[in-house]
């Protein structure tokens, strides 16, 4: 086996930038992402084993179910390093058994979610914002805790949360695009035109929140406050939302997201229930960046051209090794396979000692090899070429 190291000039590293973009739509009780319906498969009703508008965190049990597949599940058993999962508390833990087994479940899921908080409601989770909230001062006087423009700790607030694994590092600035509807109609729409967390209305031109600041964006957190209750159409009666009536305004965006908020009581209101009414659209893009390797590892020429696969030499019964009880010793001058193409069965083509180069390890300072790259097909090596092979990783 032949090892080359690598020069200065041999590994290149670089960051991707990429831009992931989601829209997330709430209508008629349901939540979908990207307009993706559920997709059935041999053994299950939905594929990816989660609700509508959740990602399998790690595609785990994909069209699989208890009875004909079995499910896979995480496990570890009770040793004495003492190791276990983080959602067994510390009396259950002590209490098991060297050797016992404790398991969980797959898959993992996640999906936006909703925190509606009424005035003067408890609100453990904006208040954990607080001092987030009062750090973006910088880029408007909007972003204060307690202000003439909104009391974080007694107004009404609506908290969208958008979790990590849909944005990256954070949410795109200005890529924010909150749609209402109702029937079927955009009655508001709102956008970050500023880039600064200020979400505007833009939509309808000419209505009473236009232009108006209707929530704030927290992008490196993922956090979307609407404190807006000014109601768009003021001809619909009140309608149930849930913890309260009201007419629709930005503080009821995202009704029916999952949250701190139990849909299953709302009852039928003058208009009739909230189901089938409005709807809602959020999209946004995020920020990721992926650290990329890039290797370029060289064949010289007048190299690597002999190889040990037992196929590289020619064979015949009379080439067979000799053997006894006493010693072994190995048929010599046995003659390389001439491989070369001929259009001919004779004579055949003018021998070339060449191999074939189906795949490349990766070793560290001490030898351990650490990756392994395959080619989709063998790569001829002959010994007038030099031949230099380009890898990319993802780190």
């Amino acid at each position: 086996m032949s090892y080359y190291k690598f020069k200065s000039h041999d590994i290149l590293i670089n960051n991707i930038r990429t831009y992931p973009s989601y829209t997330f739509y709430v209508y008629d009780g349901y939540v979908y992402l990207d307009n993706a319906p559920p997709i059935s498969g041999a053994f299950t009703d939905n594929v990816g084993m989660v609700p509508s508008g959740y990602v399998n965190l790690y595609d785990l049990n994909i069209d699989r179910n208890q009875t004909n597949t079995g499910l896979i599940y995480p496990f570890v058993t009770k040793d004495g390093a003492r190791e276990g999962f983080s959602s067994v508390g510390t009396s259950t833990f002590n209490k098991l058994a060297f050797g016992d087994v404790m398991t969980g479940s797959y898959p993992l899921s996640s999906s936006i979610s909703r925190d509606f908080y009424a005035t003067g409601e408890t609100r453990s989770r904006i208040d954990a914002l607080r001092n987030t909230i009062n750090y973006y001062k910088i880029l408007s006087p909007r972003f204060s805790y307690s202000s003439s423009y909104c009391d974080f700790s007694d107004d009404k607030v609506n908290l969208i949360s958008i979790p990590s694994i849909f944005y990256g590092e954070q949410v795109k600035k200005g890529s924010l695009v909150l749609k209402y509807y109702i029937t079927g109609t955009l009655v508001a729409q709102a956008e970050d035109i500023k880039k600064n967390g200020e979400l505007i209305q833009t939509l309808p031109v000419g209505s009473t929140l236009s232009g108006s600041v209707i929530g704030l964006a927290l992008y490196n957190e993922g956090f979307l406050l609407l404190t807006a209750s000014t109601a768009f159409v003021d001809v619909i009666p009140d309608i149930d939302y849930g913890p309260e009536n009201g007419n629709p305004s930005w503080v009821y965006f995202g009704t029916y997201i999952s949250g701190n908020v139990d849909y299953t009581g709302i009852s039928a209101g003058p208009v009739g229930r909230l189901l089938g009414r409005e709807s809602y659209s959020l999209y946004f893009e995020g920020i990721h960046t992926i650290p990329n390797m890039t290797m370029f590892m060289n064949a010289p020429k007048n190299e690597l051209n002999n190889s040990s696969n037992p196929t590289f030499l020619t064979y015949s019964t009379a080439s067979s090794a000799y053997t006894s009880s006493v010693d072994y010793k190995e048929i010599e001058n046995r003659q390389i396979k001439n491989t070369v193409y001929s259009e001919y069965a004779d004579p055949t083509g003018s021998f070339e000692k060449h191999t074939y180069i189906t795949r490349i390890n990766v070793y560290d300072e001490n030898k351990n090899l650490i990756g392994i790259a395959k080619l989709s097909k063998p790569v001829k090596k002959t010994e007038g070429r030099d031949l230099t092979f380009k890898i990319k990783l993802d780190l």
